[in-house]
């Protein structure tokens, strides 16, 4: 494996494009548009950037590294790609149509992946090529800090799709952690119901924003309190997972409190927006309510 392709400039696939490359990859980078293509590769070359200033990465492998991020404004690059990877918005028409018109282009032993951190795989993988081909890989924010990565097989993935992947994962630095195809998979199951439940304790006034982010962050040993990571992930994102759990199981407990939805109907999607349960224009985050 020689050749990464992401589709998705986003703060997910960026993160993604910039692990493969410090590893050695070369990695086609492709967005809607050429422009938000390069943004995203802009973003990294930021990033690395704040990396050089603070000398824990050298100019000159700040460099090496960018120069092996191609960008591109459609999908037919990902031709050359021996693996690419989906890092599109949280939604299903979206991915399914990603799928189908990468297919279209994709070489004959080349393997198609997910970073979808909700939607089960089986389903997905219908509108792949070869379902034997496809799997859900699930990194988390932000890739370049996190060293998990969950590794989704659908019903049809093959055991020589779950091998590679499972080599290119930990060739660049991460844990597998291997997931039943279920909504959610292990860690959001667990996770988005107890981000949920902190939306509905401060929408009934059970608590501030500030009590319940360190009532959490103290009391169950938490980097973060839960509206805070909320606001990491976005808001949006967690929506539209609880949106996901709740059509694909029918149980009422993924059923999403109202002022999240409220939140998100106001475009207040968190940190990525500059307002969420904190408002992030100032040096330091400060709650909202």
């Amino acid at each position: 494996m020689k050749t990464i392709g992401v589709i998705g400039a986003g703060q997910m696939g960026v993160g993604i494009a910039q692990v493969s490359a410090a590893a050695g990859y070369r990695v086609l980078l492709a967005d809607i548009s050429q422009e938000l293509a390069d943004k995203g590769k802009a973003n990294i070359a930021r990033t690395l950037g704040r990396l050089v200033e603070k000398e824990k990465m050298s100019a000159a492998d700040r460099d090496a590294l960018l120069g092996r991020i191609e960008t591109a404004g459609d999908v037919a690059p990902m031709a050359e790609a021996d693996l690419v990877v989906e890092a599109a918005t949280e939604r299903e028409d979206i991915k399914r149509k990603i799928f189908e018109n990468v297919s279209n282009v994709l070489g004959s032993e080349a393997l198609l992946a997910s970073n979808t951190s909700s939607i089960p795989i089986t389903r997905l993988a219908q509108a792949s090529a070869d379902p034997a081909r496809f799997i859900g890989v699930h990194f988390f924010n932000p890739v370049p800090l996190m060293a998990l990565v969950e590794v989704i097989r659908g019903l049809a993935t093959s055991d020589a799709t779950v091998t590679a992947v499972d080599g290119f994962v930990k060739s660049i630095g991460k844990t597998v952690v291997h997931v039943n195809d279920a909504p959610g998979f292990a860690v959001n199951r667990i996770l988005l119901p107890m981000l949920n439940e902190a939306v509905f304790a401060l929408g009934e006034g059970v608590a501030s924003v500030r009590d319940i982010d360190n009532g959490c962050r103290l009391g169950l040993n938490h980097p973060m309190g839960p509206l805070q990571l909320a606001d990491f992930v976005g808001l949006d994102t967690c929506l539209e997972i609880l949106k996901v759990f709740l059509s694909t199981t029918g149980d009422p407990k993924y059923r999403p409190a109202p002022l999240l939805v409220k939140y998100v109907e106001a475009g207040w999607y968190g940190r990525k927006s500059g307002r969420g349960f904190y408002d992030y224009s100032g040096p330091e985050p400060v709650p909202t309510r």
